[in-house]
């Protein structure tokens, strides 16, 4: 039987908002929001919170120990081979990486990934490149053939800090997919879910005030249904839509351009 593992790297640094899985929504941290909504997925199959070896990331792996999660510690900046130990330790046949800043994410956007993914005879498949979901939406799913195999092969820092570029950056090693928003709209630029910033956090936590009571699990309709009631809820974060980490290394990326990201003002980091 194929095992598939989730792995939700997560971690209490953070130079732009220190601990902000660790920041209360409706009673609840950051990141138990996140893994109720992941274990909302039909194929997530055994999830793994993949934290660091630091010692005040001790406290990630006290919640996960409350509520009866795995944890899994390692490198802190060597992500590749966090996720590649993480996946040899419970033993899996197909990788799921989620970070930890998507407390938003539906979880029908994970299935679906992952359904194109098994249909199909890829060795990655992500809803990144392109990228057309509200930012805050990323799932990667890879063989662990292919994710062995960067572990040993990459090089640069920033392969072994992000995991995966060293995959979709070679699409002559691996035979890569990728799954589109079925709408036809490109929402990555415009919207964003995902938690960075005190701004996002402030987001977020409208999102949950406003849908959860009523039902725990709200979907990427019922945010944009919202939105398009109270469109003023997007001016919270707005200043930072489009920014992410590819703005950083945009030179030696291969496959993205420079209109999949937004450089920010130094002061914003």
């Amino acid at each position: 039987m194929t095992s598939i593992v989730t792995l939700i790297q997560a971690r209490t640094g953070s130079s732009r908002f220190p601990a902000k899985i660790l920041k209360p929504v409706l009673s609840q941290t950051m990141l138990y929001r996140m893994m109720e909504r992941v274990r909302q997925s039909q194929w997530a199959g055994q999830i793994v919170i993949a934290t660091t070896d630091l010692p005040e990331d001790r406290i990630i792996e006290k919640i996960c120990e409350q509520n009866e999660w795995e944890c899994f510690r390692g490198d802190e900046l060597d992500l590749l081979t966090r996720h590649y130990q993480a996946a040899k330790k419970y033993k899996a046949d197909i990788v799921l990486k989620i970070p930890s800043d998507c407390p938003l994410i539906d979880p029908g956007i994970i299935d679906k990934t992952v359904q194109y993914f098994m249909n199909n005879s890829f060795d990655y498949v992500s809803n990144l490149h392109p990228q057309t979901y509200p930012d805050g939406n990323d799932v990667e799913v890879m063989c662990m053939d292919a994710l062995e195999y960067t572990w040993a092969t990459a090089r640069r820092d920033f392969e072994r800090e992000h995991t995966t570029p060293f995959i979709w950056e070679n699409k002559d090693l691996f035979n890569i997919g990728n799954v589109k928003w079925e709408t036809g709209f490109n929402y990555s630029m415009s919207h964003r879910f995902t938690l960075d910033y005190p701004e996002d956090y402030q987001f977020i936590g409208k999102i949950f005030e406003k849908l959860y009571p009523s039902n725990h699990q709200f979907s990427l309709n019922d945010i944009l249904t919202l939105l398009e009631g109270e469109p003023e809820l997007m001016d919270i974060n707005a200043m930072y839509a489009g920014v992410n980490w590819y703005r950083h290394h945009l030179s030696e990326l291969q496959t993205v351009s420079a209109d999949e990201t937004r450089i920010l003002n130094d002061s914003w980091k």
